[in-house]
């Protein structure tokens, strides 16, 4: 049933203030198709696409003042198939470290997206350049999908990755860290941050001889079972990792990044 009036669209919060579409716009493609008619404007489309992600309506039933919904689906998967939102999220974030705005301060963790039923019919066998099952998993909760991120903190993402649900933490945790990538005016992207806060998961060997090559230094808690095992060793082993208790603390900024995410209805329920 279509939305009565717009009073609902802006009561929502959804449509794109003046000062962020001033940064959005000139990452956009040009509007003149190769061929045929005229695209629709782009602030009307990404408006329609973000009242669809942040309600969880179905796209069929987007209001009749954003046009047609099947516009703005079109255009989604367009500019994802392209890269083109990628290229936004990663411009934006170069932006922001010209500025001086970006802090390299990173907390790392993942969060169980539960997939409505209307996201099970993605094919077995995807197409080439379509990732395998979209990626759907099974895990305790049923049909999952796992967001792995890191944020800053400021409680903003830097990087995604996204696994089937039942995938663990410890394992994507590289992939995480190699996609975080801030091009500089000058010189190669940036990839290093100053310190990586993660929970008792992500403490490995493997992680933390990955954090220490690379310069970075690890906060990161050693679960009780790990730490009677190196006292059962005695000598053989060797100290206990270095944690810094204070740091810690900045860890819930990632939580609070996961939070906001998930107030965004099509981000904390998969629907498509």
């Amino acid at each position: 049933m279509p939305f009565p009036s717009d009073h609902l669209i802006v009561g929502w919060s959804v449509s794109l203030t003046d000062a962020q579409w001033a940064r959005i716009e000139p990452l956009l493609p040009d509007r003149t198709p190769k061929r045929g008619g005229r695209w629709r404007d782009h602030r009307r489309v990404i408006d329609a696409i973000a009242f669809k992600y942040r309600t969880g309506t179905p796209w069929m039933d987007l209001p009749e003042q954003l046009r047609s919904w099947k516009g703005a689906h079109n255009r989604l998967r367009t500019r994802a198939a392209d890269g083109t939102w990628e290229k936004v999220f990663t411009a934006l974030l170069a932006q922001a470290h010209a500025e001086g705005d970006l802090d390299w301060v990173v907390a790392v963790d993942s969060t169980v997206v539960r997939a409505h039923q209307h996201a099970a019919g993605a094919r077995k066998k995807a197409p080439a350049g379509e990732p395998v099952n979209h990626p759907l998993g099974r895990s305790r909760g049923g049909l999952t999908t796992k967001i792995h991120l890191a944020a800053d903190s400021r409680c903003r993402p830097l990087a995604f990755v996204v696994t089937p649900g039942q995938a663990g933490d410890a394992p994507a945790f590289p992939e995480v860290m190699a996609r975080l990538r801030v091009p500089r005016p000058i010189g190669r992207p940036r990839t290093t941050p100053v310190m990586v806060l993660a929970d008792k998961a992500y403490s490995s060997r493997a992680i933390r001889t990955h954090l220490r090559r690379r310069g970075i230094r690890a906060v990161i808690p050693q679960p009780a079972g790990q730490a009677a095992n190196r006292k059962r060793r005695g000598s053989r082993g060797g100290r206990p990792p270095a944690f810094d208790r204070d740091a810690y603390k900045q860890r819930n900024t990632v939580e609070r990044c996961i939070n906001r995410l998930k107030q965004w209805r099509g981000l904390a329920t998969r629907y498509d």
